[in-house]
């Protein structure tokens, strides 16, 4: 079960990095999608990856932040 939630976890951030050109939206649902990988990784013992996809949730939220204010 823990694999299929990291699969979908995953798929899910990709998906969103794929569409962050369409709006910051995407660009938040990226944020989303990295802490949800960061908690797979946690989960199931894979602590670098967690450290890692926290870091990229963090900064993909500042950059939410950013293009929320640019976009129409």
């Amino acid at each position: 079960m823990l694999t299929v939630a990291g699969v979908v976890a995953l798929s899910f951030m990709m998906g969103m990095y794929a569409l962050e050109h369409r709006g910051s939206r995407y660009v938040g649902l990226f944020a989303l999608g990295c802490l949800l990988s960061s908690l797979y990784g946690f989960a199931s013992g894979a602590w670098p990856f967690g450290v890692i996809e926290m870091l990229w949730s963090m900064i993909a939220l500042g950059r939410w932040r950013a293009t929320r204010r640019t976009d129409p």
